[in-house]
């Protein structure tokens, strides 16, 4: 595992625990020698992830739009801050450049990331891992709503199954370094056709 892309959000939320897995993580990243690829913002929890990793010694590629930068959020003192012409690019980059993903508590940009990418897996576009950090049990309602759907059979089971989650960072590595991917070459049955 090279590198990580990590979704968070541009702020820290308002419970404490946010910033300090983020913090965790990014520092946890950094001494494992895993790179951390995320959005380019030196802002909420996007910031705290990006400061723990460089503090650390690890690898750090921000991946930015040029409108995020000309509203001054981006992260002054990486070296290595791509600017792109739009969030599609951001996303299609930050993809690229990673071996695995982890979505840390966050609002609507976060949760969108999260969804495209495993879209991307359960279609076998990828066979990288994709997990969620549930920090103070961000995600568990958002968890309960995904069992839902399997129940409601809009989700099979090893779709659902592909999402890795837990609620420390350690763990949540660990999870992802012994991650197989499934076999996605059929996600229609000919009988839901």
């Amino acid at each position: 595992m090279k590198r990580l892309a990590v979704f968070c959000g541009s702020s820290t939320g308002r419970d404490p625990e946010y910033r300090k897995a983020a913090q965790a993580l990014g520092g946890l990243l950094g001494l494992r020698g895993i790179g951390l690829v995320y959005g380019g913002a030196s802002v909420g929890l996007m910031g705290a992830i990006a400061d723990a990793a460089r503090a650390a010694n690890g690898e750090v590629i921000g991946v930015i739009p040029q409108a995020l930068v000309d509203r001054e959020v981006a992260h002054p003192h990486l070296s290595d801050l791509r600017v792109v012409g739009s969030m599609h690019e951001r996303k299609a980059l930050m993809a690229e450049l990673s071996d695995g993903f982890i979505a840390l508590p966050g609002g609507l940009g976060t949760f969108e990331e999260l969804f495209e990418i495993w879209t991307w897996a359960q279609l076998g576009s990828h066979r990288k891992p994709v997990a969620l950090l549930n920090v103070a049990g961000y995600y568990d309602g958002l968890l309960g709503f995904l069992d839902r759907c399997v129940s409601e059979t809009f989700v099979r089971p090893g779709h659902r199954d592909m999402l890795i989650v837990a609620d420390k960072p350690d763990a949540l590595l660990q999870r992802i370094e012994s991650y197989r991917a499934p076999d996605s070459s059929r996600w229609i049955e000919p009988r839901e056709r």
